[in-house]
Protein backbone atom coordinates (compact mmCIF):
# COMPACT_ATOMS: atom_id res chain seq x y z
CA UNK A 1 0.00 0.00 0.00
CA UNK A 2 1.81 3.34 -1.00
CA UNK A 3 0.42 6.51 -1.07
CA UNK A 4 1.83 10.15 -2.92
CA UNK A 5 0.41 13.38 -3.26
CA UNK A 6 0.26 14.64 -7.08
CA UNK A 7 1.17 18.06 -8.28
CA UNK A 8 -2.46 19.30 -8.12
CA UNK A 9 -2.28 18.65 -4.35
CA UNK A 10 -4.84 15.08 -4.96
CA UNK A 11 -3.53 12.70 -2.70
CA UNK A 12 -3.03 9.01 -4.85
CA UNK A 13 -3.40 5.76 -2.75
CA UNK A 14 -3.27 2.46 -3.84
CA UNK A 15 -4.93 1.46 -0.87
CA UNK A 16 -8.34 -0.08 -2.57
CA UNK A 17 -8.09 -2.90 -4.57
CA UNK A 18 -8.81 -2.61 -7.38
CA UNK A 19 -8.75 1.06 -8.15
CA UNK A 20 -8.66 3.66 -10.69
CA UNK A 21 -5.09 5.18 -9.73
CA UNK A 22 -2.53 2.18 -10.29
CA UNK A 23 -2.28 1.09 -14.67
CA UNK A 24 -1.32 -1.93 -15.68
CA UNK A 25 1.00 -1.41 -18.23
CA UNK A 26 3.39 -3.51 -20.41
CA UNK A 27 6.11 -2.98 -23.02
CA UNK A 28 5.16 -4.69 -26.27
CA UNK A 29 8.05 -7.31 -25.69
CA UNK A 30 7.02 -7.78 -22.08
CA UNK A 31 3.36 -8.75 -23.12
CA UNK A 32 4.64 -11.37 -26.39
CA UNK A 33 7.00 -12.67 -23.24
CA UNK A 34 3.87 -13.32 -21.39
CA UNK A 35 1.99 -15.03 -24.39
CA UNK A 36 4.76 -16.98 -25.68
CA UNK A 37 3.18 -20.22 -24.89
CA UNK A 38 0.39 -21.99 -25.78
CA UNK A 39 -1.79 -21.33 -22.73
CA UNK A 40 -1.80 -19.15 -19.65
CA UNK A 41 -3.23 -18.67 -16.51
CA UNK A 42 -4.19 -15.17 -15.22
CA UNK A 43 -2.28 -15.87 -11.85
CA UNK A 44 1.28 -16.73 -14.29
CA UNK A 45 1.28 -13.23 -15.82
CA UNK A 46 4.17 -11.32 -14.23
CA UNK A 47 3.64 -8.24 -13.38
CA UNK A 48 5.31 -5.21 -15.56
CA UNK A 49 8.65 -3.59 -15.29
CA UNK A 50 7.11 -0.33 -14.50
CA UNK A 51 4.74 0.64 -12.04
CA UNK A 52 2.18 3.45 -13.58
CA UNK A 53 0.07 5.83 -11.32
CA UNK A 54 -2.54 8.45 -13.12
CA UNK A 55 -4.09 11.03 -11.19
CA UNK A 56 -7.93 11.06 -11.75
CA UNK A 57 -7.99 15.11 -11.47
CA UNK A 58 -5.24 16.27 -13.41
CA UNK A 59 -4.52 13.20 -15.75
CA UNK A 60 -1.15 13.61 -14.51
CA UNK A 61 0.98 10.27 -15.10
CA UNK A 62 3.75 9.06 -12.33
CA UNK A 63 6.49 6.22 -13.16
CA UNK A 64 8.17 3.78 -11.09
CA UNK A 65 10.52 1.40 -12.31
CA UNK A 66 10.50 -1.91 -9.98
CA UNK A 67 11.34 -1.31 -6.26
CA UNK A 68 11.90 2.70 -6.79
CA UNK A 69 10.09 4.83 -4.31
CA UNK A 70 10.87 8.20 -6.46
CA UNK A 71 9.17 8.07 -9.82
CA UNK A 72 11.51 7.99 -12.88
CA UNK A 73 9.36 9.96 -15.26
CA UNK A 74 6.14 12.01 -14.83
CA UNK A 75 4.09 13.44 -17.37
CA UNK A 76 1.80 16.36 -17.15
CA UNK A 77 -1.36 17.53 -19.41
CA UNK A 78 -0.22 21.34 -21.19
CA UNK A 79 -2.32 23.83 -21.23
CA UNK A 80 -3.49 25.46 -23.47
Amino acid sequence: MARIVCSCGTVLSNSLSPNDIQLRVYTDKEWEKVFDCESIQPWQIPLPKYEVWRCPMCKSIYVYENGNNQPIMTYRLENK
